[in-house]
């Protein structure tokens, strides 16, 4: 997923089956960056509690967001 200028990565949640107290649906999450989760198909997002958890990685999908709607996203986090 690219992103305009930014290194903040933006995912939307497509399920929370097991998570429901910790994941949205249709919600957009700010991704962390982490390479070792990656490897095993899990993605690193700031979810419902404001702490960064690991989730598996088919529960998101990327989105790409005008640079006006991220910074707003990040202001409110």
């Amino acid at each position: 997923m690219s992103t305009s200028n930014s290194a903040e990565r933006f995912v939307i949640c497509i399920g929370n089956e097991g998570y429901p107290a910790s994941l949205e649906k249709r919600k957009v999450y700010q991704e962390i960056p982490d390479p070792a989760a990656a490897k095993r198909n899990l993605i690193r997002v700031i979810d419902e509690s404001g702490e960064d958890y690991l989730f598996p990685r088919d529960l998101f999908l990327p989105v790409e967001l005008s640079g006006e709607a991220r910074e707003a996203i990040l202001r409110a986090s």
